[in-house]
């Protein structure tokens, strides 16, 4: 129930119970309280949600109920209470425990219940059937009462699949209002005691960690400002000298700095780091990338240690930009000296993929979720995928160039002109700066409103009279009223599309760039058909155009990595028998359909996952193969496709089984339906230390053209030694 607390009366003789007291009843009624029986395994009363019982001391077990909160009580309800239910005897050293008092929260009364609010509250019974009740309101209630326990999670080593360390997690106990760290944290800065809550947090967990004494390093959390606060207050130093006295090396332990807030102060918290390094401690960076995170403060403080936010990790897969910024970070980690721990790893393909790149360790619930006590390795489905032998295939960004902003490149700084600017004073512009093409006319606000082209104005100054009848005119009189405007943050396609528009005044006047509406530059036409001629052939060297597929940089870049990872694989050339003369007959539109026939074909029988695909130009396809069953894929590729191909046809051909026309040679012949051929070639992995990727793309070559020579199907090829004649064989330019 919502509101203030109500203090209503039951109808029982039992008086009420208030936070702290003691009340001895009978058993029955404490089953009743608690929802189970004493000293036994009986349930004859599900407890409520949140209901947490243990028995047998610390070393008992733990039932833990649904999390979710239960109905709301009324008056008269038999309250089922978190509770902890001790069955010892007093002279066996378990008495029960004696809590803090604090406010109540509502008013209890035995054996009837009148619940009007819910509150956390801890309830003991023992065989002495002493029960006290209380209440907890506050975090700092929390902490004097010690209910926070710590839970573990494996940071593995994915390269061998054991844990490295482990990550220390504080959970709250059953019952208790904040449901999650973050809330709980969020309510102890309302209260002003995080950093006490963060201290705590630590001394429960290096206790926990001492306790059980597990293999590897411990990281645990704490903020800059509770570092600083904490070293000041001699409570950190405290905590390492008892780690030491324990015999557990302060350096097996690792403090993360989370970053929530941005550090300020960072002289202050280089000393303090410097405080813990002479005790052997070292540090880690918490969530880099999460936009809160510093790059200044990984070089001043040189961490050991920085975990990558989850969300770079989070379906890598599906984005190359992704696996660029990691690559980005793995050489900027290589500079500072420290090691990156990738977050957020959920899925075998994310595994694959950041293993792959040569990122050592790992965190995440496919490696292994926290638990109370630490595991020796990650879980049985992520070391399959450590175990694997075959290399992940990086996601390719494809048309790059199109999607990136390529109007900076053609920005030309022109000062604009004002409307108030006469014919005369323009003609004077012009004079003193010969590089402009073109001076842009804008308002007050910089928004424009023409373009002046030097050549046209030029024109019509030096016709008679001009200078007589418009010299002190406005420039206005000679301008595009009506200029193309381009956006600072237009990219290739939107240059393309003022190539080809019907406007054609660009090629003289050039376009006018503006930012959120108000002038930056010109830009000139030359610069415009240079820049998206540039672009496109660097685009065909990453991915062709027409089936987006990784072209010939991307595929000799697979092959290298296969080649200095050892990897057993299967290099096969795809290409199309009979194509020309279907091109010919049917032009280049229906000649586009082939090709895009044929990459389906070879995609849909790949493991995009094993498999990279890649067109080199034409109608030739590579795949590198690392699937085992690689033949059979291959020859469904070819059987689907010819299938489809004849599909192309008119009816005509298709039933006459080819065409006649022309061959390289200007002879009319009859040629049969395209169908595809492939040459295999494969490459066992002790001969990767000695052979280049143009080896590996000669032999491909050769062995396509074998297959050609023979009608088409599939053909395989041995592997040969480097021969320098051979290099006018390897992947052709796009």
């Amino acid at each position: 129930m919502a509101g203030g607390c109500q203090h209503e009366q039951a109808a029982s003789p039992v008086q009420p119970v208030h936070p702290g007291d003691e009340q001895e009843v009978e058993h029955a009624t404490a089953q009743r309280i608690t929802g189970r029986q004493i000293g036994g395994t009986g349930h004859p009363h599900r407890p409520q949600a949140g209901h947490q019982l243990r028995q047998g001391g610390d070393g008992g077990h733990q039932h833990q109920a649904d999390p979710a909160p239960g109905p709301a009580g009324e008056p008269g309800d038999h309250l089922a209470l978190p509770a902890q239910v001790d069955t010892g005897h007093p002279d066996e050293g378990h008495a029960p425990q004696k809590l803090q008092p604090h406010p109540p929260k509502c008013h209890l009364t035995l054996p009837a219940v009148p619940v009007t609010e819910p509150t956390c509250a801890s309830a003991i019974v023992t065989s002495r059937t002493v029960f006290t009740i209380v209440p907890v309101g506050t975090v700092k209630a929390l902490l004097a009462q010690g209910g926070l326990h710590p839970h573990f999670q494996p940071i593995a080593d994915l390269a061998e699949g054991h844990s490295a360390a482990h990550e220390a997690l504080i959970r709250t106990p059953a019952g208790c209002p904040w449901r999650s760290p973050d809330e709980l944290f969020a309510a102890a800065r309302e209260e002003g005691c995080a950093v006490a809550l963060e201290i705590e947090c630590v001394r429960l967990a290096l206790r926990a960690w001492m306790a059980l004494r597990p293999a590897g390093r411990l990281f645990v959390n704490l903020s800059a400002q509770a570092l600083v606060t904490a070293l000041a207050q001699a409570d950190l130093n405290l905590l390492l000298t008892l780690t030491e006295e324990a015999h557990l090396s302060a350096s097996g332990v690792v403090i993360e700095l989370t970053e929530h807030e941005r550090v300020r102060d960072i002289a202050t918290l280089e000393a303090a780091v410097a405080r813990l390094r002479r005790h052997k401690v070292q540090i880690a960076l918490d969530d880099f990338g999460d936009g809160r995170s510093s790059l200044r403060l990984w070089s001043e403080l040189k961490p050991e240690f920085v975990k990558i936010d989850r969300y770079f990790v989070h379906q890598l897969p599906q984005h190359p930009e992704k696996l660029q910024t990691l690559r980005a970070l793995i050489q900027i980690a290589q500079v500072f000296g420290s090691t990156l721990i990738a977050e957020g790893i959920e899925t075998e393909d994310e595994l694959h993929l950041v293993r792959d790149l040569g990122i050592r360790l790992g965190q995440g619930w496919l490696l292994g979720r926290p638990a109370h006590t630490p595991v020796a390795r990650a879980q049985p489905a992520a070391l399959a995928v450590i175990d694997r032998k075959d290399l992940a295939v990086f996601p390719e960004r494809r048309r790059t160039a199109h999607r990136r902003a390529a109007v900076p490149q053609v920005l030309r700084e022109i000062a604009p002109v004002t409307p108030s600017l006469s014919n005369d004073e323009l003609l004077q512009r012009f004079s003193a700066d010969e590089a402009a093409h073109a001076i842009a006319i804008v308002d007050e606000a910089h928004r424009p409103l023409g373009l002046v082209s030097r050549t046209r104005f030029v024109t019509q100054y030096a016709k008679p009279y001009f200078k007589e009848l418009y010299g002190r005119q406005s420039c206005t009189l000679s301008a595009n009223l009506s200029p193309r405007l381009l956006d600072l943050t237009a990219d290739i396609d939107t240059l393309t599309a003022v190539l080809t528009s019907e406007d054609q005044r660009y090629l003289s006047e050039g376009v006018i760039i503006v930012e959120h509406g108000r002038y930056r530059g010109l830009g000139a036409g030359e610069d415009l058909v240079r820049a998206v001629t540039e672009a496109r052939i660097e685009a065909a060297r990453h991915a062709n155009p027409l089936t987006l597929l990784p072209g010939n940089i991307p595929i000799t870049q697979h092959i290298e990595r296969l080649l200095e990872a050892g990897r057993d694989f299967v290099a096969c050339y795809f290409d199309l028998n009979q194509f020309k003369p279907f091109n010919d007959l049917y032009g280049y539109w229906r000649g586009d359909e082939m090709i895009l026939l044929a990459a389906q074909a070879i995609t849909r029988h790949a493991d995009a996952r094993r498999d990279f695909v890649g067109h080199v130009g034409g109608d030739d396809f590579v795949v590198l193969f690392q699937s085992d069953d690689w033949e059979t894929r291959s020859r469904q590729a070819l059987s689907d496709f010819n299938e489809a191909a004849a599909g192309l046809y008119d009816e005509a051909e298709r039933l006459a089984g080819g065409v006649m026309a022309e061959d390289r040679h200007g002879n009319l012949r009859f040629h049969p339906l395209t169908t595809l051929s492939v040459g295999a070639v494969q490459v066992p992995a002790q001969e990767g230390g000695h052979l280049r990727p143009e080896d590996v793309a000669n032999a491909a070559a050769r062995a396509k053209r074998q297959a050609k020579a023979l009608g088409g199907g599939l053909h395989r090829d041995a592997l040969q030694p480097r021969h320098p004649t051979l290099a006018g064989d390897a992947l052709p330019a796009n």
